[in-house]
């Protein structure tokens, strides 16, 4: 059975793991320095930045990362989910669903107003999950590449 749990520092191993799959899927290099600051962020009671996990029998099979964000024009925090991922011999289960429905607790129990993510154009499978469980919206996200 798959339990949804908070990330512990014991996860270390297994949460490289599952994150590597989300990073070759996002055609994204990971580096040591890159991986150590995002785990010292999740393990950081300081830091907004926290995750999840998905647990089957000792194994992680999923992983979420996620924060409050402000949101000054409501003077409310909002939840921004980072990263969802679900190792591909697990996809079509319902760990995505579990995952998501945890943060959503979460967020009720933080005030959040609503949850917020986005995802590439083209991340059809993961689309059709969000499609069902979220409204789309019609924000078009832009960004500035900084040296």
């Amino acid at each position: 059975m798959v339990s949804i749990r908070p990330l512990s520092v014991s996860d270390y191993d297994d949460w490289l793991e599952v994150y590597r799959v989300y990073a070759e899927h996002y055609q994204s290099e990971l580096t040591e320095e890159g991986v150590s600051t995002t785990w010292n962020w999740l393990m950081d009671n300081e830091n907004p930045l926290t995750g999840i996990v998905a647990d089957f029998d000792g194994k992680l099979i999923g992983l979420a990362h996620f924060r409050a964000l402000p949101n000054p024009l409501r003077a409310i925090n909002v939840g921004f989910l980072h990263d969802l991922v679900v190792i591909p011999q697990e996809r079509g289960s319902d760990t995505a669903q579990l995952l998501m429905d945890e943060i959503k607790s979460i967020g009720k129990r933080e005030k959040w107003t609503k949850i917020r993510w986005n995802t590439k154009d083209d991340n059809y499978r993961a689309r059709a999950f969000y499609d069902k469980v979220a409204t789309k919206t019609n924000w078009t996200v832009y960004e500035i590449e900084l040296d």
